[in-house]
């Protein structure tokens, strides 16, 4: 994976930041057209497709496909036609409406013209022992995603807001047991959420339990959840097939805070109906964006439309070639191009 050296005289076209499905589409997207996309990829390239294994709900893959295969196959189609990548994770921005846009390695700065956003986010961790070691045998964190892998089998879903009742109503379908569970005495999940939860025969609910541990059994694969009730201090152990940490996700939009706008959550607003953020010449695609569905499909199809606004932002809005950045994402000065 050869780094391309960094031109100070050179403004790319464009570059994308993030290596997920939304980024490496967004470089199949503005490779084909020509734009010779830089993708400053991570070092965790593949998004949070790298730590998934059966991947069956994503279209054209009949027999389902590994997560990390999945992407490699994404990165090598982008690159077949023109894609330059640095496995590299950004330091810094400095973004401008509608002038250079710059991206920093260290000291080493690259300019472009656009820039796609696309640095996808990552599913809040409990931080407790198992819960990586068994990520993929038991444990997941996606109940969309993984919940058919559990049919006639006894699960677990920890967390007590609408998106552990979303998980639970989902899973409910395949699971022949389901417990929703969580450290507070009450479940903060809206009242319409709790209702439909509550109306499905296999879903029960187990509070306050703070889960202290993911323990597998003779197989490798999980075999129980060790609690801790929040009130009396005992332990105990709940038999599980199955375990779904559904608390939440974080935007990885730390790089961007104070430049473009974003919600009281983190995630990166756009215009609706498209991928536009506040500054002109950049963009947001994937799950930076996406507090609400999520799927590598979804991202992939966020980063096409990022892709088509960058292009039609480069045909239709001469960028200017330099722009001095001032905090807050204003230009102080533009000198555009054509004179």
């Amino acid at each position: 994976m050869a780094e391309p050296m960094s031109d100070s005289n050179k403004v790319e076209n464009v570059i994308i930041v993030g290596g997920g499905p939304a980024g490496y589409t967004a470089a199949l997207y503005t490779a084909r057209a020509n734009l010779e996309p830089l993708v400053f990829e991570g070092f965790q390239w593949g998004g949070q497709l790298q730590n998934t294994t059966d991947v069956e709900n994503y279209p054209g893959y009949p027999e389902g496909i590994m997560g990390p295969e999945m992407m490699a196959q994404f990165r090598a189609q982008a690159e077949r036609f023109g894609t330059r990548f640095v496995t590299d994770d950004v330091d810094r921005v400095e973004l401008s409406d509608g002038g250079v846009q710059k991206v920093f390695l260290g000291d080493e700065e690259h300019r472009a013209k656009t820039v796609i956003l696309a640095m996808g986010a990552e599913p809040k961790r409990l931080g407790i022992p198992g819960e990586m070691e068994l990520g993929g045998r038991g444990v997941s964190t996606c109940g969309v995603c993984d919940g058919a892998f559990f049919k006639d089998q006894k699960v677990i879903v920890i967390g007590g807001g609408d998106s552990a009742m979303e998980d639970s109503i989902f899973i409910s379908k395949f699971a022949s047991q389901l417990d929703v569970v969580t450290r507070r005495d009450q479940f903060r999940a809206s009242k319409i959420m709790l209702d439909r939860t509550r109306e499905k025969d296999n879903i029960g609910f187990r509070n306050p339990l703070e889960p202290l541990e993911f323990v597998a059994g003779e197989s490798g694969k999980l075999e129980k959840v060790r609690f801790r009730n929040v009130n009396s201090g005992e332990e105990e152990e709940i038999a599980a097939d199955g375990a779904f940490v559904a608390i939440g996700h974080v935007p990885k939009s730390e790089i961007v805070q104070g430049q473009v706008q974003t919600d009281e959550d983190g995630y990166i607003e756009t215009e609706a109906g498209s991928t536009r953020t506040n500054l002109g010449g950049v963009f947001a695609v994937g799950d930076v964006v996406d507090h609400t569905y999520r799927q590598a499909v979804t991202a992939a199809g966020t980063g096409c439309m990022g892709a088509l606004d960058a292009e039609r932002y480069l045909r239709d809005e001469e960028p200017p070639v330099e722009a001095h950045w001032m905090p807050g994402g204003e230009p102080a000065e533009i000198a555009t191009g054509s004179g």
